[in-house]
């Protein structure tokens, strides 16, 4: 599988999985200059003027200089982005939780952009598009030959406007037409409902400005509702994660006062900071401590969180922390892998570089970079197997991603046998309608009350895994404890 890579449609993400901003992003930050290197700027110099000179038509400066940096930033790792001018509102206005588009995490293959997964209640969830689907022609014009940036600007537009997608689902004879509206979604955070007396679901789908405000109000409201709380699942399945603040405050919400929740280290010295469960590191500056009215039954409810392959970055963190504390048990598929910090660096009023500036650490020292979060019980998605999530793209598929520091296995035989078990769910995946989390037939949802109530949880079978933590004559179902770990060095 060769993703050249990836970025989510109207979310104002060319390159990269999700918006993991650093705490003190938005600040600029004055850092001095390294030596020149003269040699190398004459000869980007000598191809911008014969460019200028001999190209067979004019091109303007701007989009010459443009396009440069895009490379130049781009060219580092998945994540480093430059932000023009569109793009940067467009990030802005993602991290209020609306933008405008069709809803839709692609990604290049193969000359085609594939459908990583549609969002929820966008037009393309609506109109029955899956993870795996390709996207052929975009109105009259064919994918083939167009960069992933080309084909997500075709997408993107004004509110109300119209464009036709041409898809190929593999086991379909013909492709088949879907004519989609453009609309301003407005993606919903958090979501949270008591799923039967005494065990309540917590879904976060994106870390926004308002996550941890929402979800304080959310938890209240449950607790209000059901005060003999005996389980709560944090359903993080496909949240490709957001702001750092908000990661902070989720975590905060369940553990106990003062805790550190993930330390970050890079090259600059503010880039190497710890970040604890307190008002400071997750409030919105000028805004009274959401999380201070709580219910103090939050810090000790037994607690289950939910994780597959989408989920990412802030997720991660999350995960992390209350793995590490053995606060929750973590039950689903091995997450992303996304174990890097971005820092937006504003080179105008409307201009940015987004650039990965940290690597971050869970509690305990570990680094999830191109590994992910392992589960404490690992469950699929369906009891049949781990459906669509088994053909999505992780952190160590993408071109360019960073090495984890501190693995330093090959992990070659493992991918083949990924490679080889996403051929073997293709068939029976792609003919599941999408999944629905905190339905009535949401399975593993199911599994986690299951684990509450001290009954049987039916585990993935071990050729299915992409850890190889469990051995060969692992049982398909368990009630078990979680793990014993280890504390790890921080590098």
């Amino acid at each position: 599988m060769k993703v050249k890579s990836i970025g989510l449609v109207g979310i104002g993400v060319v390159a990269g999985v999700a918006l993991s901003l650093q705490f003190s992003a938005l600040a600029q930050k004055e850092a001095p200059l390294a030596p020149l290197p003269l040699a190398e700027l004459r000869q980007l110099a000598d191809v911008y003027g014969l460019i200028k000179t001999d190209y067979v038509e004019p091109v303007e400066d701007k989009k010459l200089l443009s396009e440069a940096i895009s490379g130049m930033v781009s060219s580092l790792d998945p994540h480093s982005v430059y932000l023009d001018k569109k793009a940067y509102r467009e990030m802005q206005e993602s991290m209020q939780g609306r933008f405008v588009g069709l809803g839709i995490e692609v990604a290049m293959e193969d000359g085609y952009v594939k459908i990583i997964t549609p969002i929820e209640d966008s037009p393309a969830f609506r109109a029955g598009i899956k993870a795996g689907d390709l996207i052929t022609r975009i109105d009259s014009t064919p994918i083939k030959g167009l960069s992933l940036d080309e084909a997500i600007k075709k997408m993107r537009g004004e509110p109300k406007t119209k464009v036709v997608l041409t898809i190929a689902r593999k086991g379909d004879d013909k492709p088949w037409v879907v004519p989609l509206t453009r609309e301003e979604i407005r993606v919903q955070s958090v979501k949270a409902k008591m799923i039967e007396p005494g065990y309540a679901w917590l879904r976060i789908s994106q870390f926004q400005e308002l996550t941890v405000d929402d979800m304080a109000k959310k938890l209240g409201a449950l607790y209000a509702q059901d005060p003999k709380l005996k389980g709560l699942v944090l359903d993080l399945r496909n949240d490709p994660g957001g702001l750092l603040p908000g990661a902070i405050g989720v975590a905060a919400a369940f553990l106990p006062a003062d805790k550190e929740i993930v330390s970050t280290v890079g090259q600059l010295a503010e880039s190497n900071q710890s970040f604890y469960g307190r008002r400071e590191f997750y409030a919105v500056r000028g805004s009274a401590d959401p999380l201070a009215k709580l219910p103090a039954a939050y810090k000790t409810v037994p607690m289950v969180v939910l994780v597959n392959t989408g989920s990412a970055s802030a997720s991660e963190i999350v995960a992390g922390a209350l793995q590490d504390y053995k606060r929750a048990i973590i039950m689903g598929t091995q997450t992303f892998g996304k174990g890097s910090v971005q820092t937006l660096r504003q080179l105008s009023a409307d201009t940015a570089v987004k650039l990965t500036t940290a690597r971050y650490y869970t509690p305990e020292g570990r680094s999830i970079q191109a590994k992910g979060i392992v589960p404490d019980l690992t469950v699929d998605e369906s009891a049949d197997g781990d459906g669509l999530n088994a053909l999505r793209v992780r952190e160590a598929d993408l071109q360019k991603h960073l090495v984890n520091a501190a693995e330093k296995d090959d992990a070659a035989q493992s991918r083949r046998d990924e490679f080889e078990e996403e051929q073997r769910a293709s068939a029976l995946a792609r003919s599941r309608k999408p999944l629905e989390f905190g339905a009535a037939d949401d399975f593993q949802l199911a599994q986690a009350i299951n684990h509450f109530k001290g009954l049987p949880v039916k585990l993935a079978k071990p050729d299915t895994r992409l850890a190889q933590d469990a051995p060969p004559s692992a049982p398909d179902t368990v009630a078990a404890k979680p793990p014993e770990r280890k504390a790890a060095a921080k590098k």
